[in-house]
């Protein structure tokens, strides 16, 4: 399985946003995303960092 879990890093902590996700989107002042379950997501968040080999994704809030 290549799907990841999405975080977003707020005051030094990861929250979760969303499980299993598989396909993510960057657009300009937002991310959205789509899991394996069909839960859709769009949050104002920049990539901060992709952990790949963890499966984990960590966003940052705008």
């Amino acid at each position: 399985m290549c799907e990841a879990n999405v975080y977003i890093r707020r005051d030094g902590q990861d929250q979760l946003i969303l499980e299993s996700v598989d396909k993510l989107v960057p657009e300009p002042g937002q991310v959205s995303m789509i899991n394996i379950f069909g839960q859709q997501k769009t949050i104002k968040a920049r990539i901060l960092e992709l952990a790949l080999v963890d499966h984990k994704i960590i966003l940052e809030d705008l």
